[in-house]
């Protein structure tokens, strides 16, 4: 065992997330004590409030008789645990006596044998130990029946999920990347990635088979897992793709290393990607590429905008590509051998959208573009690159599923405030048409959603119309968007603020 796992396993066992006793309160009854405590001070302060006849204090009178019921919810939920962790708490303490007791009993046979004590050592063996033995088997047995339920407090041995947590916590590796077969979760890869990136088969399809080869020992096992050129107009998936993957492959988007290369347009900036030379400001700061990716060896490397870096950078990415390793200015040798590294350009995207939709025209189209690129990039840093990948403009239909997607994360924010939104496919349909621009792909689709929906639900919860418990509903009738709230209607115009009844 090293300092450093040990430190790690330390650390973990004071933030909590790591019971090292039995005697330690279970983390589920202590999330129960503190939320409790936050409540009933809230109950405190409320109950303090004079009492007037506005409708802040009618709202607050609701709150009150809410956190009330949440009160009596969890003090019953808090008292079912505590009885729990207790019973379970006393059957780990038999079985550890019966096991101290089980241990000394052994001593004792032993030593009976050794001194010719027969008859002694008879008694125990046969007596008091084997009752020892069967009762404590029987208790464990109802603790593996307690167990295989899924529903135990405590547990007697540290699983292979905490070892996985501790040494993902020491190395960076995601823990399911610790626990799940990579073999099953590459055969799902373009389910998965198909989940957050519309459309674009082609290239979604191009990016699950090079990652496939990599993992079966199909590539050179001294360069990274994959690398990959996206080009195709902007709007279009290319950054989310590459978010997906990270997501998928590493199990958190936290995985991206993004760096946006037109940071890197003069000779002098290239240096900050290794870091800068001894004797210049930012030595001690490490290199912006170097310093994320020796952090996070297991992470995607998005390269944002690559062809508007200085020719010089391509010379540090060439021996990325090639060696799957650099060296940065403090002399740390960087690993990029566990990295997927994702290059974006908008090189040829004229040519893209000038046959959008007309997929007689793809070849030519992809000659253009590779024209194009190869007119830019040297050629050796082309032939480094496993793939190179080509994204067509949205068409409407697959904005329309952009638009589900996107509306997830407006539905998880008005929930945590205890609101639920339904949206009609015909609303749906108009937000899509609102948001589409060929040219700019998904990208106006995000100002769409917050212009028609966020921004007049947002006013409406400030003036409190729309409250926890609320369903609001939104269609489309006469050509704009109506939202509808406990048999309550308004229509929302662009501009204008919505009114209750019109």
């Amino acid at each position: 065992f090293s300092l450093a796992a040990a430190s790690s396993i330390r650390s973990m066992a004071l933030s909590g997330k790591l019971k090292m006793e039995i005697t330690s309160k279970p983390v589920e009854l202590e999330t129960i004590d503190r939320r409790l405590m936050q409540l009933e001070m809230e109950k405190l302060s409320l109950e303090g409030e004079e009492e007037t006849s506005g409708a802040a204090y009618r709202t607050s009178r609701q709150r009150l008789a809410r956190i009330k019921k949440e009160i009596e919810k969890l003090s019953a939920k808090q008292q079912t645990l505590t009885n729990q962790w207790q019973a379970e708490k006393k059957m780990l303490d038999s079985i550890n006596a019966l096991k101290e007791e089980e241990d000394q009993l052994r001593v004792q046979v032993e030593q009976a044998e050794r001194a010719y004590d027969l008859n002694r050592a008879a008694q125990l063996k046969y007596g008091r130990l084997e009752a020892v033995q069967q009762e404590q088997e029987i208790l464990e047995t109802k603790l593996q029946e307690i167990q295989a339920k899924g529903s135990t407090l405590l547990r007697e041995q540290v699983t292979e999920a905490d070892i996985a947590e501790i040494v993902a916590k020491w190395t960076g590796i995601p823990v399911n990347r610790l626990l799940e077969s990579e073999r099953q979760k590459l055969l799902q890869l373009e389910g998965h990635l198909h989940q957050r990136v519309i459309g674009q088969d082609e290239a979604v399809s191009a990016v699950a088979a090079a990652i496939r080869r990599a993992r079966a020992g199909m590539k050179d096992p001294s360069r990274p897992i994959g690398s990959f050129l996206f080009m195709g107009p902007t709007g279009v998936g290319k950054t989310e793709l590459a978010r997906a993957l990270a997501a998928f492959l590493f199990d958190t988007e936290d995985a991206l290393v993004r760096i946006d290369m037109s940071e890197y347009m003069e000779k002098h900036a290239v240096a900050r990607l290794v870091g800068a030379p001894p004797g210049y400001v930012g030595y001690e700061e490490g290199g912006q590429l170097s310093e994320a990716v020796r952090r996070h060896p297991y992470s995607v490397v998005l390269l944002d905008e690559v062809e508007k870096a200085h020719p010089d950078v391509f010379n540090i990415l060439l021996q990325v590509l090639d060696d799957g390793r650099i060296t940065d200015s403090q002399g740390h040798q960087v690993d990029f051998r566990n990295t997927v590294i994702v290059m974006t350009s908008n090189i040829g995207s004229e040519h893209i959208l000038d046959v959008s939709g007309d997929d007689t025209q793809y070849e030519e189209m992809r000659k253009r573009v590779l024209t194009a690129l190869r007119s830019h990039f040297r050629p050796e840093f082309l032939n480094r690159v496993d793939d190179l990948i080509l994204f067509h403009p949205l068409s409407k239909t697959e904005l329309r599923s952009i638009v589900s997607i996107q509306l997830q994360r407006v539905y998880k924010l008005l929930a945590e405030q205890k609101i639920t939104l339904k949206v009609a496919d015909a609303a749906m349909n108009y937000i899509a048409e609102a948001g589409y621009d060929p040219v700019y792909g998904a990208r106006p689709l995000k100002r769409a959603i917050q212009r028609e929906l966020e921004n007049p639900i947002a006013t409406k919860i400030l003036e409190n119309v729309f409250t926890e418990g609320s369903t609001v509903l939104i269609d489309l009738i006469d050509g704009k968007l109506k939202f509808q709230v406990k048999g309550q209607s308004e229509t929302a115009e662009d501009k204008t603020p919505m009114m209750l009844g019109t």
